[in-house]
């Protein structure tokens, strides 16, 4: 087993001091919030937390072939950002997936919101958590918090360098390259990309279907970086201040919710949508939408496995971690397709 990563290995590898490593670690005020996050960060991915304990003892495992229900309480965290929560239009079938497969075990359910302090175990009692489900980007502190605490963790549609963790994930990348394999068939050549590509690990994953397909293809063009940046609104800005003659022959987009803004950042413009420039998106959340293609994720089956992972995990706490991909249908509209298709034959 390797030596225990130091203090002094951290604030060499962060470029800060060993006080400011100290005080960051141990809580204590000394450093602002941003150099703590860094610390910490550098931290776990250094390894520095791998070396503590686990907080819960093996249980002797049943005989194959008998099922056996689990108890306690699992929590299940969102994050606290506004679109992210139990009443999105992706975000909720999830939480109904993980409800209703806890339901079926006799598991009692916990449902909290991101604290703004990485200490959440001091208002909950971590004794009586037996796992967590994490919905979305969660912030690396809090994690951090979890993983130190060697509390079974499954994060779903969400992945940290910081920690070693099982994720369970749509297969991104493989469902992105059908999706623009497909447009290439169709006869598209000239493409954009459209997210907000520092916001969500599915989406850069997403963003590297989408190149890796173009660059086999040789129609990976210049990429305009203002249509990647974090706030939609600029996204939105860019397509409208865009010149007639860069507008794409399709703009291919991150999620369902990046297509709309942009169909209606097109239409604002004045581009008729799909037959002057298509769109599509990645998720199917918006079904009345003018969206030339889209992947639909079954929700709720993310939710599912994610309680299975879980589960799982609670009874094999040392083996190693896992990345489920699960794979979504390609959807394509018809009725657009059809428009699009007479237009070529004018």
């Amino acid at each position: 087993m390797g030596k225990k990563v130091t203090m002094q290995q951290i604030a060499d590898a962060a470029g800060v001091s060993k006080f400011a490593v100290s005080r960051a670690l141990t809580g204590k005020p000394g450093v602002s919030e941003q150099t703590r996050d860094m610390i910490v960060r550098t931290a776990g991915q250094l390894g520095y937390f791998k070396a503590e304990p686990k907080r819960y003892s093996v249980e002797p495992q049943p005989e194959r072939g008998i099922k056996q229900l689990q108890t306690g309480t699992i929590l299940i965290l969102f994050p606290n950002i506004r679109s992210q929560n139990r009443s999105s239009l992706y975000w909720g079938p999830v939480f109904d997936g993980i409800s209703a497969r806890l339901n079926e075990q006799g598991m009692d359910i916990l449902t909290l919101t991101e604290p703004s302090s990485d200490r959440m175990f001091s208002v909950l009692n971590p004794e009586a958590i037996s796992g967590i489900i994490t919905v979305g980007s969660i912030s690396t502190p809090i994690l951090l918090e979890i993983y130190r605490l060697q509390i079974p963790l499954v994060m779903v549609d969400h992945e940290d360098p910081a920690i070693h963790g099982d994720t369970v994930f749509t297969d991104n990348m493989k469902c992105m390259k059908e999706l623009v394999l497909m447009l290439v068939g169709k006869g598209y050549k000239r493409f954009q990309f459209a997210g907000q590509l520092p916001d969500a690990a599915s989406f850069r994953e997403r963003w590297m279907g989408y190149r890796s397909v173009l660059e086999e293809m040789q129609l990976l063009g210049t990429q305009r970086a203002d249509l990647l940046g974090p706030d939609l609104r600029l996204i939105q800005k860019a397509i409208i201040e865009m010149p007639i003659a860069d507008i794409p022959e399709v703009i291919v987009c991150a999620n369902d919710h990046t297509a709309v803004n942009v169909l209606r950042a097109l239409q604002n413009r004045g581009v008729s949508v799909p037959e002057r420039c298509a769109v599509t998106g990645f998720d199917n959340t918006s079904m009345d939408e003018p969206i030339l293609a889209t992947v639909h994720i079954n929700k709720e089956n993310l939710g599912i496995r994610a309680v299975d992972q879980l589960l799982w995990r609670m009874d094999h706490p040392d083996e190693p971690y896992e990345r489920k991909l699960i794979y979504s249908e390609l959807v394509v509209r018809d009725e657009y397709n059809a428009v699009r298709e007479q237009v070529e034959g004018e």
